[in-house]
Parts: structure tokens; C-alpha cells; sequence
């Protein structure tokens, strides 16, 4: 028979807040600002303990932000605690050829200068973004942080959701967001499937220090294999995100600091001068994959758990924070007409808001990697000419610009700088 009091001393054991947010990257934490600020309660969870997280060390991994990403950092109160650590990219140069033989003629330049807002975005250490996320909501009492536990079970009904972590302890709230990566756990277990593919290349990252200055300027050059990013960070370094077929990525990425030098040195050229190696090495395998559903009941998809696309255009973080301005936005104004926020009718208009734009930038940096990750002498003619065509002309080269920006499209107030 049952316990009559079973569903009161449950409820008593269950730790309850508005919104519980599993996983604590960055665009979790980016999320619970923007909530909290809003008004509501929010707990974050992160398998990983706080202390690996907030480790100050640099090792080498580095953020391209768009201009609008930008402004919603500074509206949730992160910008200005990062500022004086980030890198503003005033040029884009992009190039196709070999390595070792230098690029094609035809290129593309884009210039800050052709927008009147200021720098197209700026680079970012990881380590300075997670500290800083780690403070802010330190700082708001509408945030619980619950760091070294990782969630082994979720459920959900008409008024809520309800994640088990593996110590026994049960958080509740009215919705739960899964910000917990590409192999999200939020999904799998609401039973989200996902469409993609393998891309059959590896990025190798990594940061490197050069002996001339990099005068804010990022390089893409474009080569059979895979594409070559230099993105530049404060002072004489630079972030490294070179894409290999996978089977020469494990190779260079066995070799030795030096070796591993000496393969990238004809890919990256002698423009910068001498470089060495600063911080450690990463590989990354690249992919498409894409949640078929943003949302199930009571629970929403944010960034790689409901979106993982290839870096080519560097657009993963900036993807991400659309969500969150999104969903954040999206949350708070129907809690203002008194709607139940983790209701079906609410949470699809995140996912009509959102789905489109990432369907699109998916779609597009799936073709463009397809495009120039090739050899294809017609295909190498038809992207050269077409560079030469887009550089020459200032109306394209202002939207590239702008799109490079994050200034495009049905953007959120909050990366507009505006509140919510």
C-alpha cells in the first residue's frame, strides 16, 4: 500500500528552483546571468569540480566573440570583468592555396572600418571567460552552483522536471536546459535524437607565440586538407585551430613540440616572423550533428547540446549565445504575462526563434567546408574568382562584415545591448 507521505517527504528532500541548467561551460553559466537577472532562480550543474574549472592556468584554448556575443556578455556583467584580457580582430583575411607555396591571388579583406560599430568581434582566453562566469554567479544569490556531481537520471510531468545526481540529491524545477555538449546527456536521456555526419578531420589547436606584431588581424587560409585559422590574442601570441584529415591530425599530433612546429611553420608562413609553441595541445574531431528536437517536455537545448557545427566560420560560442538571448528572452516575457514558463506553447517558440538560423549557419559552414576542403581544380577556380568578386565589391564586402559580426538577422534585445 502506499505511503501516504511518501510525495511530502520527497518533496521536502528536493532542492526546487525555476530553471536547473545542466552543464557549466560557458553558455550555461551565460544562461543563469541572463535568468537570474531577470528574476528567477536558477541551479547550475557541472560534473566538473569548481576548482579545475576557475584553474587560472593559459593553456592555449581561445574564443572567437562576435560583436553581438560581445554585448550580451556586457549586459549580463561579464564584459567588463574580461575586457582589459581580450584581443579586438579589426581585419579578416582569407586566402586559398598549398602549403608551402603560399596563397592564391585572390583573396578576401574585411575591414572593421566598413561598419560603423566598432570592432567585427574579439578573442578571448577560455581560462578568463570561465573565471569569470565562475565569479559573477558566485555574486548572484539567484544562482546555485552544484559543482562535481553529475546528473544520472531526469524526469518530467505537467508541472516540472526532476534530475537525480550521483550522490542521491534531487533538484527540481519548472524547466530543465541541457548545455551539457554535442554528446548531451539531457538529450539522450529525454530521448532527443540527432542528424550529422563525420567530417573525416580533426582540428588541431593550439597557441603559439610570434616575434612580430599580429596588428589585430585573423588569417583563414584555406587549403585541401582543411582549413588554417590564425586568430589573434593580446600581446605577440596567436590561437591556433588547423583542420587535418584525421589520420595526419593523430599523426602531427604524436610528434614532439618541435616536430609538430615543423610541420605547421610552411602552413602558417614566416608573415609573423619566428613562433613557438605557448600552452598545450588539443585535437578536436570535427562533425555536423544536430538535435532533431530543441525542446521536449519541460526542457530546452542550448548550443552544442542542440547544435555541434564545423569551426570553419567560428561560430560555435557566438551560436550558442544566441540560444541563450533566445531562450532567456523568450522565459522572461512569459513569465511577465504570467504564461508557465516551461510549457510546451512557451518553449516552441524558442525553437521556431532558433531552429531557422541554426539550420542555415549548419547548412552553410557545411558547404563552405566542403567547398574549400578540396583539390578540385574547377571548384579551386570557381571559390577563387568568387573571392576576387566578393572583395571587389564594397556592398558584399560591408555583409560579410556584418554577418561576420553577429549583426545579422532576428537577433535577441540582449545581444542587441539592450535589456530584456
Amino acid at each position: 500500500m502506499d505511503n501516504p507521505e511518501r510525495s511530502r517527504i520527497l518533496q521536502a528532500m528536493e532542492k526546487v528552483s525555476d530553471i536547473l541548467i545542466g552543464g557549466g561551460g560557458l553558455n550555461g553559466p551565460a544562461l543563469a546571468l541572463a535568468l537570474a537577472q531577470t528574476g528567477h532562480s536558477v541551479t547550475v550543474i557541472d560534473a566538473l569540480a569548481e576548482k579545475v574549472r576557475k584553474n587560472a592556468a593559459f593553456d592555449g584554448r581561445a574564443y572567437a566573440l562576435a560583436l553581438a556575443s560581445k554585448r550580451l556578455l556586457a549586459a549580463i556583467g561579464i564584459w567588463e570583468r574580461v575586457a582589459e584580457h581580450a584581443q579586438p580582430m579589426l581585419e579578416i583575411k582569407v586566402t586559398d592555396g598549398h602549403a608551402g607555396e603560399g596563397p592564391s591571388p585572390f583573396f578576401m579583406h574585411f575591414d572593421h572600418a566598413e561598419i560603423e560599430e566598432g570592432p567585427m568581434g574579439y578573442m578571448v582566453e577560455d581560462r578568463h571567460l570561465r573565471r569569470a562566469f565562475l565569479d559573477a554567479m558566485a555574486e548572484e544569490k539567484a544562482i546555485t552552483q552544484i559543482s562535481g556531481k553529475s546528473v544520472v537520471a531526469q524526469e518530467t510531468d505537467a508541472t516540472g522536471a526532476t534530475v537525480t545526481l550521483d550522490d542521491g540529491t534531487h533538484l527540481r524545477g519548472r524547466l530543465l536546459v541541457g548545455c551539457d555538449g554535442r554528446r548531451s546527456g539531457t538529450a539522450q536521456r529525454a530521448g532527443i535524437k540527432r542528424t550529422g555526419w563525420d567530417y573525416g578531420q580533426t582540428a588541431l589547436v593550439c597557441a603559439i607565440a610570434h616575434e612580430k606584431p599580429h596588428h589585430g588581424i585573423a588569417h583563414q587560409f584555406f587549403m585541401p586538407p582543411g582549413p588554417l585559422a590564425i586568430l589573434p590574442l593580446t600581446g605577440n601570441r596567436s590561437s591556433i585551430v588547423w583542420s587535418e584529415r584525421s589520420e595526419m591530425a593523430q599523426r602531427i599530433n604524436a610528434m614532439s613540440d618541435e616536430d609538430y612546429l615543423q610541420v605547421l611553420r610552411p602552413r602558417f608562413g614566416d608573415f609573423l616572423g619566428e613562433i613557438k609553441l605557448e600552452g598545450q595541445r588539443f585535437t578536436y574531431p570535427l562533425n555536423l550533428t544536430v538535435a532533431n528536437s530543441f525542446i521536449a517536455e519541460r526542457l530546452a537545448l542550448v548550443g552544442d547540446a542542440a547544435h555541434g557545427m564545423h569551426p570553419i566560420a567560428g561560430q560555435g560560442l557566438n551560436a550558442g549565445l544566441r540560444d541563450v538571448g533566445a531562450l532567456a528572452e523568450v522565459l522572461t516575457l512569459a513569465g511577465r504575462r504570467g504564461e508557465d514558463i516551461g510549457s510546451t506553447l512557451v518553449l516552441e517558440r524558442y525553437q521556431e526563434w532558433r531552429r531557422f538560423d541554426t539550420a542555415t549557419l549548419a547548412l552553410a559552414t557545411d558547404a563552405f567546408n566542403r567547398l574549400f576542403s578540396n583539390d578540385n581544380p574547377i571548384l579551386r577556380l570557381g571559390r577563387d574568382i568568387g573571392m576576387g568578386v566578393v572583395n571587389a565589391i564594397p556592398g558584399l564586402r560591408r555583409g560579410f562584415v556584418r554577418e561576420a559580426a553577429g549583426l545579422t538577422g532576428d537577433l535577441p534585445k540582449l545581444l542587441q545591448g539592450r535589456a530584456i
